[in-house]
């Protein structure tokens, strides 16, 4: 058995031996170097492009002492210019591959010299291939990439472990995940958008097995080919692919004390033609204890006070298929169907104790609700793609249409017992309710690009692209107070029919270039129009309104060696609230705390610059950036007292000392200065280290809450692994994050560990993983506090994170990665990512 480690480091390192060696020859005497030769290395099997590969320019046999050299980009191309003429070899290796070696000519000008293939040297163990080992963590100049499936703490988990652990990534007990900070982002999976995870990507995460997971891509200042929405940048969950040839596939199963999911993969591929599909199904169980105190100031006396407790358990399922069909009809046509069905369900339980004391006693309150809340959520999706690629290097036209279907529900019920700290017998309630809404969903899209290569180093890439999206809510809320009537009656004034229309077409231009030996560039701008229709049935109300919206982006890179590179990058982005925070529908079952979302939300605008430095000295590689962050017109999550004159109250609340509104609205400035420091080393040859901290200096202002709040926040984030002998391998990880500052108050701080141990079985043909998170703490308490005008808050969460999970894997076939295709990347709206804005 051999293990190959294929990472961007041996890459690196051959090729500045190349280039040490390749010195003296340069130094010979300047002979005609107008010849340059220009290509891109390729996997033989999956046509894939291999990153970061070194490419020497050799004499002719049997001299092989290189005359100079260069390393491929991220997407294998590479140039090698001022070049003497002449008859040469190009040869191409990396670290996992075997070497290509072509004969060459130099000529005066630029030759395209075409693809050369790398063939992978993987050796077979009867029905298995061991491809081998990447980096946990791997530092490119535009991305961080986190390759989750050399992390063996994940096996049996779900997607959410997995952005846990990723670089510049943050979870909380709830699932809420936060990018450098920020829930304003925007999550792809295999480059394409999922109207589920728009929806509410806490929940939708957790239907994506952990070991269908290949790597999580972290782009922090996206170019213009992207959707310009996420103002902190883009997470893109790359999934596994299917084999190039033959059968392959794998079975897995997983049990826990937090979540138990069985996992499967069937891949084909022959000729021209692949296929590819996995189906998987799992359930999840998380308990909480939340508790919360409130001071009000709306008297002149002294505070009235609320407090309230409750255990909360949190129980669902998920079923998660995929279906991929890919056909090649020649050597540069190439065409793939792919479907998905992604859908979850799930309820939360709850005794919600709630005891209010004002100066009056008289107004003094004590009740309990027992409320059940409900949810579920689907998306099938269809995607179709057309690939054309020509005998020119770098030159790719693709047209590509998807269609998803996105519906979802929510719902609760509750009993309510007045003058009662515990929940009773249903038949002793004094009030009860109960809603169901549900929120329908169609989706569109239709795009087209096209990239150019211009000669040596220049090139034009163009696209146009159309997205048309209609949503909406309808819901109904039942009441019943037993001692008035026998059964439920429909509340109509509280009842919501909304339907949202949201079309949007964009058109964007890169122009990329180089400006001598160590510096390239790229320009780009992407124009998008955004057209809104809403239509309120219940109250026989609308609006229609459009705008345009030119969204510039730039950056520069200064190459010091092939090894060290500075890069500077500059982009406007656009954030488009989507459903979770447009629908109206006020959310009542917190009597004290209501909520609803805000149809006449406007779009953000975040203008973003980074500075960062990446270097790699032999097994290390380092990531340090520096960014500013400004958003004009952010959308933040806000509380009001019902009592505040100036509290936009929903139909149907009053005035009341004791109850809060929660919504969302443009009423914030937010700055964010961010120093992030990232780097993976290996101290041993088994033993791999990533990790780095992120310090952020934050300002918000907002006139119209007459607040400012600044101040630091940080975090950690550190990985290691340690490969022994005989397939055993350990693997440990911790997270951590200090408070963060918020418009109203403070977000909670974090903490998240856990340990790993896997060991191979049956020449590797299986896996058995054991995994344990938090082991020396129960639970970790979330704490965060809101301060207004009119009151102050503090809400502590116990989110009982303690927990251990056993998974035993089996693969059968090829485990060869097919090549990856292109996909719809829906990026435009603020969605599901957390309850606010950043």
């Amino acid at each position: 058995m051999r293990f190959f480690t294929r990472c961007a480091t041996g890459g690196l390192l051959g090729l500045l031996f190349a280039i040490a060696t390749a010195l003296p020859a340069a130094a010979q005497g300047p002979a005609a170097s107008t010849g340059a030769l220009t290509g891109t290395v390729l996997d033989s099997a999956s046509r894939q492009p291999v990153p970061y590969a070194t490419v020497v320019l050799l004499p002719p046999a049997p001299n092989d002492k290189p005359i100079t050299g260069v390393a491929a980009d991220d997407q294998g191309k590479f140039s090698l210019t001022k070049l003497a003429a002449g008859a040469f070899r190009l040869r191409a290796s990396y670290v996992g591959y075997g070497t290509r070696t072509r004969a060459v000519v130099v000529g005066a000008g630029l030759t395209d010299v075409g693809a050369l293939r790398l063939r992978a040297t993987a050796q077979a163990l009867g029905e298995a291939v061991i491809i081998g080992s990447k980096p946990v963590v791997e530092v490119r100049p535009d991305r961080l990439v986190y390759n989750a499936d050399q992390d063996v703490s994940n096996a049996g988990g779900t997607a959410a472990d997995v952005l846990r652990k990723a670089p510049l990534l943050a979870v909380d007990g709830d699932g809420n995940v936060k990018m450098r900070g920020s829930a304003n982002f925007k999550v792809l999976v295999n480059n394409k958008p999922s109207p589920t995870l728009a929806r509410n990507l806490a929940e939708a995460l957790k239907s994506i097995p952990a070991d269908q997971i290949k790597s999580v891509e972290i782009i922090t200042t996206p170019p213009a080919k992207y959707d310009g929405e996420g103002t902190a940048g883009i997470i893109n969950i790359v999934l596994k692919k299917g084999v190039e040839q033959g059968l392959n596939g794998r079975v897995g199963l997983s049990s826990g004390n937090r979540n138990t999911n069985f996992n499967s993969v069937l891949n084909f591929r022959k000729g021209k033609v692949g296929f590819s599909s996995s189906l998987n199904a799992g359930a999840w169980y998380n308990p909480g204890q939340s508790s919360t105190e409130r001071l009000g100031y709306a008297g002149t006396g002294a505070p009235d006070t609320l407090r309230q407790s409750s255990a909360n358990r949190n129980r669902g399922g998920w079923g998660y298929g995929t279906v991929g069909l890919d056909y090649d009809p020649a050597e540069h046509h190439s065409f793939s169907l792919a479907g998905s069905v992604n859908g979850y369900g799930g309820y939360t339980t709850h005794d919600l104790v709630n005891r209010y004391t004002a100066p009056d006693a008289g107004q003094n309150q004590l009740f309990t609700r027992a409320t059940k809340n409900v949810f579920s959520g689907l998306n099938v999706e269809g995607t179709g793609t057309y690939t054309r690629t020509f005998a020119q290097a770098r030159k790719e036209w693709s047209v590509l249409a998807q269609y998803a279907y996105n519906p979802g529900t929510f719902g609760y019920d509750f009993d309510q017992f007045t003058n009662s700290g515990v929940a009773l017998d249903g038949s002793r309630a004094d009030y009860r309710e109960r809603n169901r809404g549900r929120t329908p969903g169609h989706e569109f899209t239709a795009q087209t690009d096209f990239t150019q290569p211009l000669g040596d180093k220049k090139t034009l890439e163009v696209g146009l692209k159309a997205i048309f999206r209609r949503t909406g809510s309808v819901a109904s809320v039942d009441t019943l107070f037993p001692a008035r009537a026998p059964g439920f009656a429909q509340s109509l004034r509280r009842a919501t029919d909304f339907s949202y229309a949201q079309n949007v077409q964009a058109v964007y231009g890169i122009y990329s270039f180089g400006l001598g030996p160590k510096l390239t560039a790229s320009l780009g701008g992407r124009v998008e129009r955004t057209a809104l229709t809403a239509d309120f049935r219940t109250s026989s109300s609308g609006f229609e309104r459009s705008y345009n919206t030119l969204l510039p982006n730039g950056n520069a890179r200064y190459a010091f060696s092939d090894a060290t590179s500075l890069r500077l990058a500059y982009s406007r982005r656009i954030t488009r609230p989507f459903i979770d925070y447009l629908n109206p529908f006020v959310d009542r079952s917190d009597a004290k705390n209501i909520s609803y979302g805000n149809p006449a939300l406007d779009p953000e605008l975040t203008d973003s610059y980074e500075l960062s430095y990446n270097t790699t000295v032999k097994a290390v590689t380092l990531n340090a950036s520096a960014s500013v962050r400004h958003t004009g017109n952010a959308i933040e999550s806000v509380r009001f007292s019902t009592l505040n004159p100036t509290a936009p109250l929903p139909i149907g609340v009053l005035p009341d000392a004791s109850v809060t509104v929660q919504t969302f609205a443009n009423v914030a400035a937010n700055t964010f200065y961010q120093f992030n420091l990232y780097g993976s080393a290996k101290p041993l040859a088994q033993w791999d280290l990533s990790g780095g901290p992120d310090v952020q200096y934050i300002v918000r202002r907002s006139p119209a809450l007459n607040t400012e709040r600044r101040g630091f926040t940080a975090g950690l984030n550190l990985n290691t692994a340690y490969k022994f002998d005989k397939g055993l391998t350990v693997q440990s990880f911790v997270n951590g994050s200090l408070a963060s500052v918020e418009i109203q108050g403070r977000g909670p701080a974090s903490l998240y560990y856990s340990f790993g141990v896997k060991k191979d079985l049956w020449d590797k043909k299986a896996d058995l993983t054991l995994n344990v998170a938090n082991p020396f703490n129960d639970y970790w308490t979330f704490r965060s506090n809101t301060t207004t005008t009119f009151f102050d808050e503090r809400s502590d969460y116990r989110a009982y994170q303690r927990s251990f999970r056993l998974s035993f894997g089996y693969r059968f076939g090829q485990a060869q990665q097919g090549r990856q295709r292109k996909s719809i990347n829906n990026d435009d709206t603020k969605g599901g990512a957390s309850k606010q804005g950043g």
